[in-house]
């Protein structure tokens, strides 16, 4: 068992042990619905209180969350009342807490993405999915890249690039036609989106431990916004981005919908 699983597992455990739940639920109806039926049964405490956190609603409210719950160890565990819902369980009928007590762990790191933009302001954000640059007017962009210190393409003619995480790697990066990654592969894939030149181009898995940077080249004819997850900086010139291994949180999912397999299950789907 590796240390990140370990870990993961005593705080399942520490879930599993409680019965202190904290309920959060995005603003739609479905997710509301769903958060007054599950209060009236359990209960529920303040977000503060918690011993896990029930996520209520989709993907998008789940990302929301995990960057709340980051470094607080609170386990959260997702009930689907959105629309895809990859990373969620699916709702059902049955005991919470029950649930709860089965699920299986998932450990995430966040990416790091440090991004300067053109006025010389430095900005910090976390993703869990991914780290993309995307340009900003109908020019494509152009970005070298560095990896560990040394240029590995000296001009990427593009409408963006990304990286992803191992959980994200079925969002934006499958979209962009990128490789799925496995939870334990340690491995982080590099994709462009619609690459122009070289056209060939198909992006590249990296190891976790790499660090990714960014040079926007002509920034002022071809300006380029650098998003994680949900922080958008516009007009960047230059972004980093390096997983963060100091950070985790856990993700709890049901015996027959674990993340990993789900992760497997996604690469076998026409």
């Amino acid at each position: 068992m590796t240390d990140d699983m370990a870990q993961g597992e005593q705080r399942a455990q520490n879930a599993r042990r409680a019965d202190r739940i904290a309920f959060v639920a995005s603003p739609h109806e479905q997710a509301q619905t769903t958060l007054r039926k599950l209060s009236e049964c359990y209960g529920g405490v303040p977000f503060d209180d918690a011993d896990v956190v029930v996520c209520l609603g989709g993907d998008g409210f789940l990302l929301e969350t995990l960057h709340r719950v980051l470094g607080r160890g609170i386990p959260v565990y997702g009930i689907n009342c959105g629309t895809v819902g990859f990373l969620m369980n699916p709702a059902s009928d049955g005991d919470l807490r029950e649930k709860v007590r089965k699920a299986l762990p998932s450990v995430l790191h966040p990416l790091r993405m440090q991004a300067t933009s053109r006025s010389g302001e430095r900005h910090e954000a976390l993703a869990f999915n991914d780290v993309f640059l995307f340009r900003q007017t109908r020019q494509a962009a152009k970005v070298r890249i560095e990896v560990d210190g040394r240029v590995r393409l000296e001009e990427l003619v593009c409408d963006g690039v990304l990286v992803s995480t191992p959980a994200g790697s079925t969002a934006y990066n499958l979209s962009a036609h990128g490789p799925i990654v496995p939870l334990s592969a340690n491995i982080l894939p590099l994709t462009p989106i619609s690459a122009f030149r070289p056209r060939r181009w198909r992006g590249a898995l990296l190891p976790s431990t790499a660090s990714v940077v960014f040079t926007l080249i002509e920034q002022e004819k071809r300006p380029a916004a650098a998003v994680a997850d949900f922080t958008e900086v516009r007009d960047v010139i230059e972004v980093r981005v390096q997983e963060d291994r100091s950070l985790e949180t856990i993700l709890l999912c049901d015996p027959d919908h674990a993340l990993s397999e789900r992760i497997i299950a996604e690469q076998f789907t026409a």
